[in-house]
């Protein structure tokens, strides 16, 4: 995803979070970052490290909604974190860098070329998050693990132009991602090889139809 202080200088990068009495924190891997902060109006950007925002529904299981690495940003406004069943979990030692969304839209330094810069990326980000929302949504609405597992493959391989490409996440978490049995999906991935329809190597696909 692209950086929100794109085109700023690291410079008017820090006027900038200054003026949007932004703070940052640095979390422990495996720490349920929401546990600790308000839920409501903030943005937070990944400034190192990476974590995963998780569903725990009322039978006990998890799902992987969201994951987040360094230059992503979450927030209510943005991410699926209302809900009291939601989880962000740190994967690793990882810093957050908070701003409360009233401070952008109240700002005191709009004349400043590097605010509508940064306006600008916060609203390139939100469409490209909407649009990943949208891509989950098309894959979550097949039927079978089969079909989802390919419509997976489809959109990754247009991203890449290519029909060849890397499973940007593991196994687990991809089971996760389309809300599968991890057993199950990996002997779909063996029928589907099998079958003639890819090549598997690790997390390395290539598309052969």
């Amino acid at each position: 995803m692209e950086d929100l202080f794109t085109n700023i200088s690291p410079k008017n990068k820090g006027k900038l979070l200054r003026s949007l009495m932004s703070h940052s924190v640095i979390y422990p891997k495996g720490v349920n970052i929401l546990s600790n902060i308000q839920r409501e109006d903030f943005i937070g950007i990944v400034e190192a490290g990476s974590l995963e925002i998780i569903f725990n529904d009322y039978n006990g299981n998890s799902v992987v909604l969201d994951e987040l690495e360094k230059n992503d940003i979450f927030g209510n406004l943005i991410s699926s974190i209302n809900s009291e069943d939601a989880e962000c979990i740190t994967k690793e030692p990882t810093r957050i860098t908070y701003i409360d969304y009233n401070n952008i839209i109240n700002s005191e330094i709009v004349k400043n070329d590097y605010y509508i810069i940064f306006v600008k990326n916060l609203l390139k980000i939100l469409a490209d998050t909407m649009n990943q929302k949208n891509e989950r949504i098309e894959i979550l609405t097949k039927r079978t693990i089969r079909d989802k597992l390919l419509e997976y493959f489809r959109l990754l391989s247009i991203k890449k132009g290519s029909k060849i490409f890397t499973i940007p996440r593991t196994y687990i978490d991809l089971a996760s991602y389309l809300c599968v049995d991890r057993s199950a999906m990996t002997r779909e991935l063996k029928y589907l090889k099998t079958e003639g329809f890819i090549k598997v190597s690790g997390k390395r696909v290539q598309l052969l139809y």
